[in-house]
C-alpha cells in the first residue's frame, strides 16, 4: 500500500474588520500566504489551514477544539505576519504601531501548546519563531533599530528581495544539515527579534553583521525549530541563498516519527 501523505497544519493569519468598512473588509478573514503552503507542498504533503476557534461568527461552533487538530495532523507550521504583543512577555508597547495582535497571539499560543502536548513537530517562520520563544517564557526586542546597538538592516523596501548572511556553529543542528563551512544568506524581514531565550531553547544561528538570533531549537523532544527568516522566499536552486530543503526534510522526517 502507498504511504499516505503527511498532513501538516498551518496557522492562520487574521485580518480584522476595519472601522467603517463595508463588504468583505467588514468581516474577520483568516488566510495563509500562498508561498509558505507551496513550499511545504514541494514534498509529498497535504497542507491544512487551522482556523482560530474564537471570533465574531454568527453560527455556533460544534465541540471541535484546537486540541483535535493536534490529534489529527502530523505537524504544525506557524507562519509569519503581525507583531506579537509586548504584553505577552510582560511589557507595554513602546509605540502604538507595535501593539501586535492579541487575538492571534492567544490562538497561536494555544495551538503551539496543544501540538507540544501531543508530541507533534513544530516549525516557526519569522513571527512563528518569535511566538515559540515567547510561548516558552522568552522576550523580544520590540524594535531592533531603537533597542539594539549597532543593528544591521533587517527591514528593507525590497522586502523578499532583501537578504543578509547568517552563521552557525559546527556542533549545532544546522552544522549537521550543512556540513560545508561558510556563511549563508537568507531572506529575513523583521523589525522585532528574540531578546532573551525561552525555557529549553538554544540558539541555532545568528546574523553575521550584528549577531542577532536568527534561529532557535528546543533541546530534546518534541521537535521544535524556529527560523527568523522566510524559507518560502528562497527560489529553488538559487545559488545566492541558503537551500532550505534540508530543513523542510528534517521537519517532515520528525512528522513521520523518524529521528532527526
Amino acid at each position: 500500500m502507498a504511504r499516505r501523505p503527511l498532513r501538516i497544519g498551518l496557522s492562520a493569519r487574521i485580518y480584522h474588520p476595519q472601522p467603517g468598512a463595508s463588504g468583505l473588509q467588514s468581516k474577520s478573514l483568516q488566510y495563509l500566504e500562498q508561498s509558505v503552503a507551496h513550499w511545504v507542498m514541494s514534498r509529498d504533503v497535504m497542507v491544512f489551514m487551522i482556523p482560530s476557534i474564537s471570533g465574531d461568527g454568527m453560527i455556533h461552533r460544534s465541540s471541535i477544539r484546537l486540541s483535535d487538530y493536534a490529534g489529527a495532523l502530523d505537524g504544525l507550521i506557524l507562519q509569519g505576519g503581525a507583531d506579537i504583543s509586548p504584553q505577552c512577555y510582560g511589557e507595554e508597547p513602546r509605540h502604538p504601531d507595535w501593539i501586535g495582535d492579541r487575538q492571534r497571539d492567544a490562538y497561536e499560543m494555544e495551538l503551539f501548546h496543544e501540538f507540544m502536548e501531543a508530541g507533534r513537530p513544530i516549525l516557526g517562520i519569522c513571527r512563528g519563531c518569535q511566538l515559540i520563544n515567547v510561548a516558552l517564557g522568552g522576550t523580544l526586542y520590540q524594535d531592533i533599530e531603537t533597542q539594539y546597538e549597532q543593528a544591521a538592516v533587517h527591514v528593507h523596501p525590497d522586502y523578499d528581495k532583501h537578504s543578509h548572511a547568517i552563521t552557525w556553529g559546527d556542533d549545532s543542528g544546522f552544522g549537521k544539515l550543512y556540513p560545508e563551512p561558510g556563511e549563508r544568506k537568507v531572506v529575513s524581514i523583521h523589525h522585532q527579534a528574540i531578546r532573551t531565550l525561552g525555557k529549553g531553547l538554544r540558539v541555532e544561528a545568528r546574523s553575521v553583521d550584528d549577531q542577532l538570533i536568527e534561529a532557535i531549537r528546543l533541546e530534546g523532544k518534541p521537535y521544535v525549530l524556529g527560523l527568523q527568516w522566510h524559507p518560502e522566499f528562497h527560489p529553488p536552486g538559487f545559488a545566492g541563498l541558503l537551500d532550505c530543503t534540508p530543513i523542510l526534510d528534517e521537519f517532515l522526517n520528525a512528522a513521520r516519527g523518524r529521528r532527526w
